[in-house]
């Protein structure tokens, strides 16, 4: 996979509105991703975050506007056909299989391109995952549970991650060691758009930053303006 970055856009939303049902939850949202950043998207609980992860992957009642992914306009397509313009989106949940070991989580979904991580490279990444990989999904921690939900997407191929919450609640240990995983994934040119509530592990390894409220998008931040605009960051964010 080359490490070369390209400004290409991988995703692309205009006028994004996504529905629960009669409850309106995003309100217009506009945002892109290009090939090998990482972007987050910050906020307050509530604030339409894991919403628009959701909406990317046709998961909401109804959307309208647009959703180009590599290209592809997506809005009419299904979830499973998406997910074949190779992305791959971690649930806050994370999704793993009790009855099932480590290695049978791992190997469980079917690959969407041809160039995904052999299962050597990942227990490589991720050591804790070899040690454990006999182990049922009940028996992992926290943190080894989310290590496992993004090792599974890395073997299908997926280049275009879409990962949710995925330190909350974690060791910070554990949330370091995610972070050195997600700058090598950056550095393997992956494209990578986290939501995220923990903005001291998300400023160092982020490119960009929206921050949202109520559906919106009310702020866009780069790297180089953080410390310009850490204040009004805090009061968006309650810090």
């Amino acid at each position: 996979m080359s490490t070369l970055k390209s400004h290409r856009e991988k995703i692309r939303i205009s006028d994004l509105h996504a529905f629960y049902g009669e409850s309106h939850i995003l309100h217009g949202i506009d945002l892109k991703v290009n090939q090998g950043e990482l972007v987050t998207l910050l906020g307050r609980n509530g604030s339409g975050r894991s919403t628009t992860l959701r909406a990317i992957m046709s998961l909401v009642g109804r959307r309208t506007g647009s959703i180009v992914i590599n290209g592809n306009e997506t809005l009419g397509m299904p979830s499973h056909r998406i997910a074949h313009l190779g992305l791959g989106y971690c649930p806050e949940e994370r999704g793993i299989f009790s009855s099932l070991n480590v290695e049978e989580n791992l190997m469980l979904p079917p690959a969407v391109r041809s160039d995904g991580m052999s299962v050597e490279e990942l227990y490589e990444m991720f050591p804790n995952l070899y040690e454990r990989r006999y182990s049922q999904g009940t028996r992992l921690s926290g943190g080894e549970q989310q290590m496992l939900a993004l090792a599974r997407i890395l073997r299908t191929g997926a280049n275009i991650l879409l990962l949710d919450e995925i330190t909350e609640g974690l060791a910070p240990v554990i949330v370091q060691k995610l972070g050195e995983v997600l700058v090598r994934l950056k550095e393997r040119g992956l494209t990578i758009l986290l939501v995220e509530q923990n903005f001291r592990f998300a400023a160092p390894i982020a490119d960009r930053h929206y921050v949202m409220e109520h559906g919106h998008i009310v702020e866009e931040v780069a790297a180089h303006e953080l410390e310009a605009k850490t204040e009004m960051l805090n009061t968006y964010l309650g810090v």
